[in-house]
Formats: C-alpha cells, sequence, structure tokens
C-alpha cells in the first residue's frame, strides 16, 4: 500500500494524528513529521474537525424555533450556535432547519415571512417611545411615542435634539397630563434619553 492509501485507511478508522505516525512508522517504516502528515491529510482532503453532538445542535436550534427565531435565516442561526459554544457548520444548520420547518424556509425563500404577533393588554397598557435621528444631520430629531394596543399616536415632536433626558421627560409629562393617566409599561431603546 502507498502511504497516502495508508493515512486515508487509518484517518477513516478514526486514529488520532499521533496514532496514524506511530503506526506508519511502527509497521510500515514510514516516518514523517506530524506536520507533514497535516499536509498530506490536507492534500487528501480529509478534515477531522470536533464538531457538536447533532442532536444537541437539533435541539437548540428547535427551541429557537419555538421563539420567534422562525423568522431568521441559517446564517443567523448559525452564528447562535456558534455564540452559544456549539461547533457546526452553516451547511448543517440549513439542512437542520429545512427539516426541522420547512414551511419558515420555504417562506423565506418567497421572502413572505409572518410578522411576530403583537399581544397588547389594552389601551394605555403599554407606550413604546422611539425616535428617527436620520434627520440628526440636519439638525432635526423626531421623538414619538404610540400606545401598543390602539396604536394611537400619544405624541410626535421634531427638536434640534433627542438626546436630553430632561425633553423627553417633559414630553412624556405633557402626555400624561392629556391623556389623563399613565400607561403601566413603558417600551423604549437603551438611549441615555430615555432614562429619566
Amino acid at each position: 500500500m502507498e502511504r497516502d492509501e495508508l493515512v486515508r485507511m487509518y484517518f477513516n478508522l478514526g486514529f488520532s494524528h499521533k496514532e496514524i505516525l506511530y503506526f506508519l512508522a511502527a509497521k510500515h517504516q514510514i516516518i514523517v513529521s506530524e506536520r507533514h502528515l497535516r499536509r498530506i491529510l490536507m492534500s487528501l482532503f480529509l478534515y477531522r474537525r470536533k464538531h457538536s453532538d447533532i442532536v444537541d445542535v437539533a435541539t437548540f436550534i428547535l427551541d429557537k424555533l419555538r421563539t420567534s427565531s422562525q423568522l431568521h435565516g441559517y446564517r443567523w442561526m448559525h452564528s447562535h450556535c456558534v455564540a452559544n459554544g456549539l461547533k457546526v457548520s452553516r451547511n448543517h444548520v440549513c439542512l437542520l432547519q429545512r427539516i426541522l420547518d420547512p414551511d419558515a424556509v420555504n417562506q423565506r425563500r418567497r421572502r413572505r415571512l409572518q410578522r411576530r404577533r403583537y399581544r397588547g393588554v389594552g389601551p394605555n397598557f403599554t407606550w413604546h417611545i422611539d425616535s428617527y435621528d436620520k434627520l440628526k444631520p440636519y439638525g432635526i430629531c423626531i421623538k414619538g411615542c404610540i400606545d401598543g394596543f390602539s396604536r394611537k399616536m400619544i405624541w410626535l415632536e421634531a427638536y434640534h435634539t433627542s438626546n436630553d433626558h430632561h425633553l423627553i421627560a417633559g414630553y412624556f409629562m405633557k402626555a400624561v397630563l392629556n391623556e389623563s393617566g399613565c400607561p403601566r409599561r413603558i417600551r423604549a431603546d437603551r438611549g441615555t434619553e430615555n432614562g429619566t
């Protein structure tokens, strides 16, 4: 047998690099360095990456799909797998998503995604505050607040800054007086202007 065939055989049997080197030297009198063995393996396109167990990956993806993550594609899902310590290829994530949630994959292919459903408890339960800063280079900052249940605009104000938390608190207090009450919850991004 040739050296490359021996390396392929021992690799396919699951031996480590050091074990392959030992068998080559002891049984076949072929002496190569570990670095040269790696080169041989690369030339034969033999790679052994220690991937996570596919059942663990499938369980993780299934848990994500049960939440709002079914709107996301395989690249997003792969990055979340890696961030959670799972070693898996993008192709495996793509195949698992096709198997576990074929309807969502087809919807993404046709670009017909279902939006998440918003569940509002009632009017004036949650107010959502946000700002639109695209016009900031021109000196216009727009800040608005909307009731999550009725979609009623609570306030929409434009000013030369939206970073002043006293200004935003003033908008909120004025809205509380106009609405004769305040909401139970407020949703806003984590900016410094919303910290009062």
